[in-house]
């Protein structure tokens, strides 16, 4: 069964972090790279992150560089986002799935709100 269940959301000030979870089905996080992405109020999706299945290649979208690192344990099949020096235009719903996307599924994301 297919499944991704994100968790670590909230509310935060500018300027704080939070650390996201995203515990994935086997079928879709086994060799699979897996990203993080995000979707804000009336944008489409986009990648954040992604780390390969050896976590040795990792890359982020330019406008999270240096503040948020992704890593990932193959042993519990979770991949994780640690968010630093959040600020407003990060508030979006984050999701984690394979990259690239191998089916339509999704989780239900977790929601982040930076206030300012």
């Amino acid at each position: 069964q297919v499944q991704l269940v994100e968790s670590g959301g909230g509310l935060v000030q500018a300027g704080g972090s939070l650390r996201l979870s995203c515990a994935a089905s086997r079928s879709i996080f086994s060799g699979n790279a897996m990203g993080w992405y995000r979707q804000a109020p009336g944008r489409q999706r986009e990648l954040v992150a992604r780390i390969n299945f050896g976590g040795g290649i990792i890359n982020y979208v330019d406008s999270v560089k240096g503040r948020f690192l992704i890593s990932r344990d193959n042993a519990k099949n979770t991949v994780y986002l640690q968010m630093n020096s959040l600020k407003p235009e990060d508030t979006a719903v984050y999701y984690c799935n394979s990259y690239p996307l191998r089916g339509t599924y999704w989780g239900q994301g977790t929601q982040v709100t930076v206030s300012s």
